[in-house]
């Protein structure tokens, strides 16, 4: 069973998965899924409603190609102010897990 996804970390899971190069949406899912072992699962919808507000932002960009099957799909890669948020956003959340880590250690 997944687990819910924390409120505002969709972004960021998504600039992560596309920051080695273009890739299209059925594949960010698919690799969210694999790199989580499927323990996080994101719904098609909320999917493709962040990456058009990540692109409305600015932080990634689109254009269309063939897919591994030959299909037409939306290439997403990164901006280099997606790069910049991404690296904003890790640093963020890598202390964040860790300052929670050492409240819960001590519980």
């Amino acid at each position: 069973m997944g687990l819910p996804l924390i409120q505002g970390t969709l972004d960021l899971i998504i600039l992560g998965t596309i920051r080695s190069g273009p890739v299209h949406g059925y594949a960010i899912a698919t690799t969210i899924d694999d790199r989580s072992d499927g323990r996080l699962q994101v719904e098609d919808a909320a999917l493709y409603q962040a990456l058009h507000r990540l692109e409305r932002q600015g932080l990634i960009e689109a254009e269309w190609g063939a897919s591994e099957n030959n299909r037409r799909a939306r290439f997403y890669s990164l901006t280099p102010k997606g790069r910049r948020r991404l690296a904003e956003q890790t640093t963020y959340w890598r202390n964040y897990a860790r300052a929670l880590d050492a409240v819960l250690e001590g519980a």
